[in-house]
């Protein structure tokens, strides 16, 4: 079977099915697991060179409605008749119900890796409900105009998992378009800067206490920057961030939790 993915957490979800191998293109931002980055780019997730994408006669392509603007491909994807495959998911359960699809897509029995899945998204849940505190989270995604997550998002939902809460989970929305002025208003305990497509090495935080009012802001020694691969991504690589976050915002629950197998054997 000959795949393409056209953005990078498709592509990390056929690397949790042991199923990369099927991989024949990819877009330019996916990067994960190494070994893919050898095949043929097609272009940015938003602009695919669709005539390079068809020459490569995919059996399957998969794209995603997370990422705003991938309508255009799809409709492309329908107008040349390509088969593909359209997921769209907003939380930790959606990403599961697309490791299913995607095997279903190709014959693959993802049963045990869907049930492991499933089951540390519980274990963290049960370590976070043990903490003591509820701490705030304000989480950027871009910082000018303000980008942020809302309650109808994967962030929104890790942060409660592990004992604490988005800043902006009060408005019904995936993303939320407002100003560094609500932001100082909300006074959130932890400002976490995941910049999306942004390097983490290229993110600066001191650029934060440079915006007006916010050095007298209570987060404002709580700046951290945050792996964008790890949460701005909607694959099971979210895991890994929600545990890194937990020991970050309570490391008394969640300090000897190690990563799941599932996760581990990608990385070796």
């Amino acid at each position: 079977m000959r795949i393409i993915s056209i953005c990078p957490s498709n592509t990390e979800l056929l690397a949790f099915l042991d199923a990369e191998h099927l991989l024949v293109g990819i877009d330019d931002y996916s990067d994960w697991p190494k070994e893919i980055t050898a095949l043929p780019k097609l272009g940015p997730d938003l602009s695919i060179r669709m005539d390079e994408l068809e020459a490569l006669k995919p059996d399957l392509v998969l794209a995603s409605l997370s990422v705003p603007g991938m309508e255009k491909n799809v409709d492309e994807l329908i107008r040349r008749k390509i088969p593909h495959l359209v997921l769209n998911p907003q939380t930790l359960d959606d990403i599961g119900q697309d490791l299913l699809k995607v095997a279903d897509a190709c014959g693959i029995n993802a049963a045990a890796i869907h049930a492991e899945y499933v089951g540390v998204i519980e274990e963290i849940k049960t370590r976070g409900q043990q903490a003591a505190t509820r701490p705030s989270l304000y989480w950027e995604w871009w910082p000018k105009p303000v980008f942020t997550p809302g309650n109808i998002n994967w962030l929104s939902e890790i942060s409660r998992m592990i004992g604490a809460r988005n800043s902006f989970d009060d408005t019904d929305s995936a993303n939320i378009q407002t100003d560094w002025a609500d932001v100082l208003k909300r006074q959130p305990d932890y400002i976490l800067l995941a910049w999306v497509g942004v390097l983490t090495a290229k993110v600066k935080p001191e650029l934060v206490k440079k915006r007006p009012g916010w050095t007298g802001m209570k987060a404002i020694d709580h700046v951290h920057v945050m792996e964008e691969e790890l949460y701005c991504r909607p694959s099971p690589r979210l895991i890994e961030g929600a545990i890194r976050l937990g020991k970050l915002i309570h490391p008394a629950q969640f300090e000897d939790m190690q990563l799941p197998r599932f996760i581990k054997e990608k990385q070796t």
